[in-house]
């Protein structure tokens, strides 16, 4: 880790001219850390914003000009009783790996720990019925002690270290009163052997570690999921591009080094170093992160291209008109840090309850010990009555009331081909009233397909797939794939020459075979036609056209249907052309609908509809949805979408049937009510155990079992998410 004094040397400037400083920070356990890591850094000297990122622990600084000191903020962090190092994305998803081998060995020790230490305990229980004699029974219990004490001070790192942080800055979160609870009662326990009681509470101490702990390390292995987009969107720049001097050679260079004006050389399969546009050349351009439409875009002369983009045919000459932070590429990354920062402030419901119901608990036990005190009762006795207070009171159904029912609806969704990124994406999801689906991949299967072959016989189709063999057009691959579904294996037509732009071309047993534009097979035909992108074949005197599209999903039509019954407000938003977005909306039945929206006006439509009131689902699968899905409310992605819509989206679903979006939305809403009912059982738990354990009637080893009992409550009612009314088959 670099000492203060080296951060000046990580400062960037911004397009303002700013510097800026991102920082990983390490020590955050829970989403409470944003404020108190904002409002601290505040009043530094110097520091115009500092915005937290929970999911991926970056904080994102930014400085007046031309004096700034990072060491001021720095300090203030680490007084805070965080770590601080300059943000990499690479070290800091190793600095994750080691937080999930670390959570999971704070399991593993646990739940060690907790099973040899009941079996102790069932033999003390057995015995004190039986004929246990008290040497026997306090060696037990030493035993327990002697396992239970350093495991529990091992396994419980991830509570007590969250606890201490929140304490120092004035917070209160659910950590607190677990390591409270879990101190005082192993603390009781060690009391209650050296005076050669009857009982010890080392058991419970270590199951509540051991339950708690599951809750983490799934909730920990669900968030490392969405930590990858800035790695995603890295691999989408070049490491070099090649400009073209004004002598005629090429220079390598990267593509931070380009400047306005600048030529730059993008050969086939190469990504774009910059925006800017055609001066020589004709390709076609995959342009997905633009517009999220699979098919390929011809780019000639004078159209605008931009950084990332793919080029596909042929060697283009582009100039640049903005390169580095400049380009639409850094635009969406942007959009998608500041979409997610917004989202991680989210707080989840436990944590809210958290808020009051631990300083309530805490001055209830004070409030007992002393009334105790002053009724008569001796400072032993007192204490003893009111650590059966905390005991009873510690928030393991409470803390284990989320948890346990996000395990339960992960599954469930597992089984049905959905992945959930995060746990609080059931409650997120459960106040959805409002979807917003992209067309392209979404709503349509991934890839192009052919959907009408016109009057071309069962020979010319053969032929135009054999001759598809030899082109690079994406829309080919389409005719392909169908010709050999249809026909079987194909063979390549020998001397078949493809026209950049225009098509393939070849003489077969005399005859002139042509497929591509309707131009270029002179066919007097639009190259769309009712949303479908036309390719024309010509042998010899016969011709025709074939249309490509995007066919819907096949249960497209029941789950839209589906979903407006059930009262949710349905919306299209893509970034396709006006008459495709049109001709699905009309086959879906939905009436609002956008054309050609470029990402940052998909997340301006999102956030006018969080401004009207409305919960937001976003459905998505392209490169330009990913700014529009971590800014909804939640989202979710296809597995076959690009990494940084998966990335960025908060659940992912398999499979070709857009059900999925449906039966997610029905489990989350049951997992939601079912999360609410374990609250209530709890503080009705609470309502009646809490004031016979004030007035004395309770032991600390009734309140143990009456503790784990309300636990076992909770889990076994956990168990009503696993299904949902109107689920698909």
């Amino acid at each position: 880790m670099a000492t203060t004094a080296d951060y000046s040397a990580f400062l960037r400037r911004g397009n303002d001219g700013r510097p800026r400083l991102e920082l990983a920070v390490e020590g955050i356990a829970s989403a409470d850390a944003i404020a108190t890591i904002e409002n601290s850094l505040r009043s530094t000297p110097g520091l115009v914003s500092a915005r937290l990122n929970f999911t991926t622990r970056r904080l994102s600084t930014e400085w007046t000009t031309p004096e700034c000191d990072p060491s001021l903020a720095i300090d203030t962090l680490e007084r805070l009783g965080y770590r601080v190092a300059p943000f990499h994305s690479d070290e800091t998803e190793s600095d994750e790996d080691r937080r999930t081998k670390w959570l999971l060995r704070c399991l593993a020790v646990s739940g060690f720990a907790a099973i040899n230490v009941m079996l102790l305990s069932i033999s003390v229980w057995a015995g004190n019925v039986t004929d246990i004699t008290p040497e026997t029974r306090d060696l037990f219990h030493w035993l327990s002690a002697l396992i239970a004490l350093p495991a529990a001070g091992f396994a419980g790192q991830p509570f007590f270290y969250s606890a201490a942080s929140s304490l120092r800055s004035g917070r209160m979160n659910m950590d607190v009163p677990i390591s409270i609870g879990i101190s005082l009662a192993l603390g009781m326990s060690v009391y209650e052997t050296a005076h050669h009681a009857a009982h010890a509470y080392f058991d419970s101490a270590l199951m509540l570690l051991f339950f708690l702990l599951s809750g983490r390390v799934l909730d920990h292995a669900m968030r490392k999921r969405t930590r990858a987009a800035a790695a995603n969107l890295a691999a989408l720049r070049v490491p070099v591009a090649t400009r073209l001097n004004a002598d005629g050679s090429h220079s390598e260079i990267p593509p931070e080094a380009l400047v306005e004006g600048d030529i730059v050389w993008v050969r086939p399969g190469e990504r774009l170093p910059a925006d800017g546009y055609v001066v020589q050349g004709t390709s076609f351009i995959d342009q997905s992160l633009v517009t999220g439409e699979t098919t390929w875009t011809k780019a000639g002369l004078g159209d605008p291209v931009f950084a990332g983009t793919l080029n596909g045919e042929a060697v283009l000459q582009i100039k640049v008109a903005a390169s580095g932070s400049a380009t639409l590429l850094s635009d969406i990354e942007r959009l998608i840090d500041d979409a997610v920062l917004a989202k991680s402030k989210y707080v989840q419901l436990a944590d809210r309850v958290a808020q009051f119901y631990a300083p309530v608990v805490h001055i209830a036990a004070g409030l007992t010990a002393m009334g105790w005190i002053a009724y008569g009762a001796s400072v032993h006795d007192a204490l003893v009555i009111a650590i059966a207070v905390l005991i009873i009171t510690c928030p393991c159904a409470l803390a284990l009331a989320a948890p346990t029912v996000q395990v339960v609806v992960a599954g469930a969704l597992f089984r049905r081909g959905i992945l959930m990124k995060s746990g609080d994406v059931i409650e997120r999801m459960s106040a959805v009233d409002t979807i917003v689906f992209d067309k392209t991949g979404t709503l349509t299967r991934p890839d192009p397909s052919l959907v009408d072959a016109g009057d071309l016989s069962d020979n010319s189709l053969k032929l135009a797939g054999r001759l598809a063999l030899s082109s690079h057009h994406p829309l080919a691959r389409a005719i392909r794939a169908f010709a050999i579904e249809r026909f079987g294996s194909l063979e390549f037509i020998s001397d078949a020459r493809e026209v950049t732009g225009e098509g393939v071309e070849a003489v077969h047993d005399g005859v002139t075979l042509k497929l591509g534009s309707p131009a270029f097979c002179n066919i007097a035909t639009p190259v769309w036609h009712n949303g479908t992108s036309i390719i024309a074949f010509r042998h010899g005197d016969e011709a025709g056209c074939i249309s490509i599209g995007q066919a819907l999903r096949p249960d497209a039509v029941e789950t839209i249907a589906r979903l407006k019954r059930d009262g949710y407000r349905v919306m299209i938003l893509s970034g396709d052309h006006q008459q495709p977005v049109e001709s699905t909306a009309r086959l879906l039945g939905v009436t609002e609908w956008t054309a050609s929206a470029k990402p940052h006006e998909k997340l301006a439509r999102l956030e006018a509809l969080k401004r009207e009131g409305r919960t937001v689902l976003m459905v998505g699968d392209g490169l330009n949805d990913a700014p529009a899905l971590a800014a909804a409310s939640v989202s979710l992605s296809p597995a076959t979408g690009a990494d940084v819509t998966q990335a960025a989206a908060d659940a992912v679903f398999t499979g070709s049937k857009l059900c999925a979006v449906r039966d997610t939305l029905l489990l989350c809403k049951t997992g939601h009510r079912v999360m609410r009912d374990n609250f209530l059982l709890a503080l009705i738990y609470n309502l009646i155990a809490v004031p016979l354990a004030v007035a004395g009637q309770v032991t600390p080893l009734i309140a143990a079992a009456a503790m784990s009992g309300s636990s076992i409550i909770v889990t076994v009612n956990a168990l009503r998410a696993r299904t949902a009314r109107g689920l698909s088959r």
